[in-house]
């Protein structure tokens, strides 16, 4: 069968679309760190500068993170997260379980973020209406696109 001309409309490819690409989401993660300055970006990151700037701009222009000025000889610029920016840092902290779960039982984590309550985090996702943590079998798509069901686009 022929890949269809368009695919599925779908949020999550349009996230990736923005996020997605090598380094995003790792800019992200330093921002919501407090690293927002650039130098500490290509340090933290690892990331060739000319790709970090393009990612901070595309990012930037986007509404995920603002730029402002922090030295004006030379001009410097420190980076911030939007509330936008900031609404993705629980998708971050759920990629980090996952990872350390799946890609580094063995090794150890990296990395732990204390909640305010003084516990480690562990991220759960739940059911704003109920409460209840969701899990894979207790979930239902519907899905709203024209044309598509949860098998792919609609008979024409």
């Amino acid at each position: 069968m022929a890949a269809p001309k368009d695919p599925r409309p779908c949020s999550i490819a349009d996230t990736l679309a923005l996020v997605g690409e090598k380094y995003s989401l790792l800019v992200l993660r330093e921002v919501c760190l407090g690293n927002g300055r650039f130098d500490q970006l290509v340090r933290n990151i690892g990331a060739p500068r000319d790709i970090l700037a393009t990612r901070l701009r595309r990012l930037v222009d986007a509404g995920v993170l603002t730029k402002r000025v922090y030295s004006e000889r030379p001009q410097r610029f420190e980076y911030r997260p939007t509330q936008a920016g900031l609404d993705l840092e629980p998708v971050l902290m759920t990629l980090m379980e996952w990872g350390d779960k799946h890609l580094r039982a063995e090794d150890g984590r990296p990395m732990v973020i204390e909640h305010v309550c003084g516990h480690e985090l562990v991220p759960v996702v739940t059911c704003r209406a109920c409460g209840e943590a969701v899990r894979h079998e207790d979930l239902t798509a519907h899905p709203q696109a024209e044309g598509w069901t949860v098998a792919g686009p609609s008979a024409a």
